[in-house]
């Protein structure tokens, strides 16, 4: 706990550094671009075969019940595209989540290790394919998961619960590979992730707390529909900063926790080429 604290402390002090609001520019215009073609294309459609689906399934009866019981009918009429925004969620804060990994996460990366650990062996354990197919996979099971909780997240008090548990969870597995992969060989990462799996969700589910604010400002954008491209905009550079914050917050806990990893020799230290 002390070593998550700590780096917590030095995090804060980095997250308002100059350079780093300056490096949060570049994944969020390019993550900007992305969601600008997504949403153009697809976001029509999407509400267009939902509201179909809807209508062929009784569903307004149903949602209009449900929403009744809870005392929020007046959000019956934003049902349909607030569903299609929330189906597009998970992959509008992953593309904000591999952004900062495969940008910024290198020169964080390169200017925590400068700054706290200059002496840290660099085993470059993982190279960005083996980085990028390990996001990948965890975006599958995010993906299926999220899906399955999907009629339990709609609830608010329970979205509340579960969004950011799960955003804990791939924050903490892609980052922190992140964080490790130009230091740590295979087996040192392994021990690491495995050790400090804890720690490192509790890190995650605090980003998944604060991100709860972009998540709203993304969903809020169906109540106010002309501006949608403003609040998607700025959704996109809070995830930005938010996983930025989490990035700086992890590379120091897990540079840290290497380091005294190998002054303890736990386990053989062998590179991987």
């Amino acid at each position: 706990m002390r070593v998550v604290l700590k780096s917590y402390g030095r995090a804060m002090l980095m997250q308002f550094n100059i350079r780093m609001v300056l490096l949060s520019f570049l994944p969020s215009l390019l993550a900007l671009g992305l969601w600008a073609l997504v949403l153009y294309h697809c976001l029509q459609p999407l509400i267009d075969f939902l509201q179909a689906n809807f209508v062929s399934s009784s569903g307004f009866q149903l949602v209009g019940n449900v929403l009744t019981f809870f005392g929020l009918i007046a959000l019956k009429a934003f049902i349909v595209p607030l569903v299609a925004m929330w189906l597009l969620l998970p992959l509008m804060l992953f593309s904000a989540l591999i952004f900062v990994a495969c940008i910024a996460m290198p020169a964080i990366n390169s200017t925590i290790s400068r700054r706290y650990f200059p002496l840290l062996e660099k085993k470059a354990g993982a190279g960005w394919w083996k980085s990028l197919g390990f996001a990948l996979l965890n975006l599958i099971i995010f993906i299926l998961v999220w899906s399955c909780s999907l009629p339990v997240s709609m609830l608010i008090n329970a979205g509340v619960i579960v969004q950011p548990i799960l955003i804990g969870w791939i924050t903490y597995r892609v980052i922190a590979f992140d964080a490790l992969a130009a230091h740590a060989d295979s087996a040192e990462r392994k021990v690491i992730m495995s050790k400090h799996r804890w720690q490192l969700w509790a890190v995650g589910i605090i980003t998944g707390l604060i991100s709860t604010l972009p998540g709203l400002v993304w969903l809020g954008g169906v109540l106010w529909i002309v501006v949608l491209p403003l609040f998607a905009a700025f959704a996109i550079w809070l995830y930005v900063l938010v996983f930025m914050f989490s990035g700086i917050w992890f590379q120091l806990y897990c540079l840290e926790t290497l380091q005294q990893l190998r002054s303890t020799e736990i386990v053989p230290l062998t590179g991987e080429k």
